[in-house]
């Protein structure tokens, strides 16, 4: 017999909680974990106690491990964090937990190629027992196998048969191999699975020839026939040839026959949504589709419970059409008297469970909810007639709601609550109902405001909103489930939404246990090296955790990065005017870096807010063209410690005027195209708009020759910075010189230069086209980064150089003589 290549993972469970059981060897693709289950059932009652009896599966896909709890009770946890009814991948050293008392350490290793001969399974065929009906038999060659209502196997059957169809829940069973052989495993489903006429319980059953497969009762049921073949296999092939397909089937039933064509996903078995319930009583739905087919739901408002019964009151005295009306004045005052005397007496005292009922399957759920939620005003009302009324009120307003949200229009929906909760204000089952439909659409807004379920995942504010989200229903997620199924069972347009948002509750709920532990640490790691003044090696970290969660929203925090990077270089250039104008047009977004710049401000080395928010004022002036109250502004500003900084905004500013000014009077001069270029080197393209946009029309022309410098400048700073790291960066001998060399000079010369070339080329190009092109930035951003560590170096060896030197070798690295 040829050999077989054995599973593709070696997964050890090593005991950790009772270190005196034995180590759990996993051998096969899925792997179930329960109290009755090998070998849980051989370990002391005490230490078995908590866990389910379906408490959890590990199983492996697509070269990967995964953990799936199952609902269980006591829940599941993986390296402290509670998965419970979720499906986590495992990693290599995790730790996990069932029911809190049952702890192991995974270890995960590639297999070796081992050799063991088995008989493989080709094929698997289901014949129908009952050839009258229609059905066709199945032949199953990829496993696992989904037996669920949705699938087409059992989906085709529907117009013929819809109750029996329906008897099949969503996720009902699944057929997988295990050791080379079939095994079939209920799913917890409503109508049962059976083999041989015994319903399974929690445990897998494997399948033999003859065995009779039967799901949801007595309609689909199967003669079951293996086919298997002596050979060389991989285990976690779930593929056969076509011949394969074919077996167990005769010739002519070939066209009539049901293959399988392609192999389910155990991630989609074990972590699909949970369906309604409800959904499966085939009498109940039949009878609200029947219900929902009827007549059409009465148009215009909801009348009130008077309203209801005077319009009865005329239809039965004078038909649909009314009185004639030459008959109107004798018949009214009658009608008026015998109605209160008569009808009030009966309708007043309290609509029967008959009336709602009957306006009910009418489809007029509207009147149907007023007469029933007045009716249990002012007495004791009974069991089934607060039923009665929360079923009308969800009917007449829950697809309405289902609408709303479908529309994003959140308010609208929790509008529509609120008049649900004042309708059925003495009805005590309809809160809990509407509670849960609350939280539903706060999930669905949640979503929406980020952009989708799949959009980024912003480091602040979307953690604290997902966390409460979560939280809501964490408090009692199976009676949260119970309300909702309530829900979904009364109004069949329910439920699909409500199967969208627990596809988006699994969603948040594998954020919380992923993502949000991810922006915890790269929020801590920020922060430490903000703490330690390296923001140069942010970079590395938000490059790591983009690549390792791809969804992490990290624009933001880029952006506040090179912000305060821009600020920190021209900090340490001395520039204390550039380091003014950055800080008006600065918005962190991400609250460490916004830390760091109120600290900074707090001890003086970024202007205070006060001097902030006035120069953005005057520079809202500016940019209007008020230029003298603008700088009126400014100049009350010139006193205190950021007062020269101040003067010298002023000054840049009037000297843009002049230079305006100038330019203004030499339009006709054979070198006003160089002038205008060089004023617009000037200006900045936020503050300086007015001039940008004067000059616009003027500048058109030069915009070609424009691009051209500012292309010149870049290669001039890729020039420059190349030559700097050809003759090698300065080292810490150079740098500590007594004197200042000419080495020194050399290589403090080519890197400055080369810095205000690529400063200048990105100027340029952010005021002709918003944007410099991404190469260039790159190498700003990388001689920036080598020119602030040489400032930093030679700041931190004050102690070791002269003043004068010190003073000297700062000023070639282009740092502004102390003081401001």
């Amino acid at each position: 017999m040829p050999p077989t290549v054995a599973q593709e993972f070696d997964i050890l469970l090593k005991p950790v909680s009772h270190p005196e059981l034995n180590d759990i060897c996993i051998d096969e693709n899925l792997f179930p974990i329960g109290r009755t289950e090998h070998p849980f059932e051989s370990y002391p009652q005490d230490v078995v106690a908590d866990l389910s009896r379906r408490h959890a599966r590990i199983f492996c896909e697509q070269g990967a491990v995964y953990l799936a709890d199952l609902g269980s009770k006591n829940g599941t946890t993986v390296n402290g964090l509670d998965v419970r009814q979720k499906t986590v991948r495992l990693k290599n050293g995790d730790d996990i937990c069932f029911g809190g008392v049952l702890c192991y350490k995974v270890q995960l290793g590639r297999r070796s190629q081992t050799t063991l001969q088995v008989a493989r399974l080709h094929s698997l065929t289901l014949a129908p027992e009952h050839s009258d009906l229609g059905l066709q038999p199945v032949v199953i060659s990829q496993f696992p196998f989904l037996v669920s209502k949705a699938d087409p196997t059992f989906a085709r059957y529907r117009d013929d048969y819809p109750h029996q169809v329906n008897y099949i829940s969503r996720r009902h069973a699944h057929i997988f191999l295990k050791g080379g052989q079939a095994f079939v495993e209920d799913l917890g489903s409503t109508n049962g699975t059976f083999v041989n006429g015994k319903r399974l319980d929690e445990h897998a059953v494997m399948l033999q020839d003859d065995d009779v497969l039967a799901f949801g009762g007595h309609h689909f049921v199967y003669k079951v026939s293996v086919q298997k073949v002596q050979g060389e296999i991989d285990p976690t092939v779930t593929k056969f040839s076509a011949g394969a397909r074919r077996a167990g089937v005769a010739p002519g039933d070939i066209d009539k026959t049901t293959f399988v064509a392609a192999a389910g996903s155990f991630l989609d078995i074990f972590c699909v949504d949970r369906a309604p319930k409800q959904e499966d009583e085939i009498n109940a739905e039949h009878a609200a589709e029947t219900e929902a087919a009827g007549e059409p739901a009465e148009a215009g408002p909801p009348r009130s419970r008077n309203a209801v019964f005077l319009g009865e009151l005329r239809q039965a005295f004078f038909g649909k059409e009314g009185p004639p009306k030459h008959h109107l004045k004798h018949w009214g005052l009658a009608v008026l008297l015998v109605g209160l005397a008569l009808g009030g007496f009966v309708f007043f005292r309290g609509a029967s469970e008959g009336d709602v009922k009957d306006l009910l399957a009418q489809g007029k759920s509207e009147q149907a909810a007023i007469l029933a939620n007045d009716n249990l005003e002012g007495r004791q009302a009974s069991a089934q007639m607060r039923a009665l009324a929360t079923e009308a009120t969800l009917k007449a307003n829950v697809p309405g709601w289902v609408q709303k949200i479908g529309a994003k229009d959140f308010d609208g929906a929790a509008g529509l609550l609120d008049h649900m909760n004042k309708q059925g204000a003495k009805n005590p089952d309809l809160q809990p109902l509407t509670e849960r439909l609350a939280w539903m659409g706060d999930m669905e807004r949640l979503l929406a405001q980020r952009g989708g379920p799949d959009a980024p995942i912003r480091m602040d504010g979307d953690a604290d909103r997902i966390q409460s989200i979560l939280k809501r229903w964490d408090d009692d997620p199976q009676a949260h489930q119970r309300k909702l199924d309530a829900v979904a069972s009364q109004v069949p347009e329910f439920r699909d939404a409500y199967a969208l948002a627990m596809s988006h509750l699994r969603r948040l709920q594998s954020e919380d246990a992923v993502y949000l532990p991810a922006i915890a640490r790269l929020k801590a790691a920020i922060a430490g090296e903000l703490e330690r003044n390296r923001p140069e090696a942010i970079d590395g970290v938000i490059k790591e955790y983009a690549d390792k969660y791809p969804r992490l929203g990290m624009d933001p925090v880029r952006r506040d990065l090179r912000q305060y990077k821009a600020l920190q270089a021209e900090r340490g250039a001395r520039h204390d005017d550039a380091v003014l104008a950055l800080m008006a047009k600065a918005g962190f977004a991400t609250p460490e870096f916004q830390a760091r710049a109120q600290a900074a401000q707090a001890d003086g080395q970024l202007p205070p807010p006060d001097l902030v928010r006035a120069y953005r004022e005057a520079m809202q002036a500016w940019r209007k063209g008020d230029f003298q109250p603008a700088l009126a502004a400014l100049q009350g500003s010139t006193a205190g410690p950021w007062g020269q900084a101040v003067a010298a905004r002023i000054e840049r500013k009037k000297d843009i005027l002049a230079q305006f000014d100038r330019l203004q009077k030499s339009r006709n001069d054979k070198a006003y195209g160089d002038r205008l270029l060089d004023f617009y080197g000037m200006l900045d393209r936020d503050e300086d708009a007015w001039f940008v946009q004067s000059t616009s029309a003027d500048f058109a022309p030069y915009r070609d020759k424009a691009l051209a410098r500012a292309q010149d400048l870049a290669g001039k700073a890729e020039e420059g910075w190349n030559r700097y790291k050809n003759a090698g960066p300065i080292e810490g001998p150079l740098r500590l010189e007594s004197q200042v060399s000419a080495p020194f000079r050399n290589q403090a010369r080519l890197l400055s230069e080369a810095h205000a070339a690529a400063q200048a080329s990105i100027a340029m190009y952010v005021r002709l086209q918003g944007d410099a092109p991404a190469r260039i930035t790159a190498l700003q951003e990388e001689i920036a980064a080598e020119l602030g560590s040489q400032r930093r170096s030679l700041q931190e060896a004050r102690t070791l150089l002269e003043a004068r030197v010190l003073k000297e070798k700062l000023a070639l690295l282009g740092v502004q003589e102390e003081g401001r």
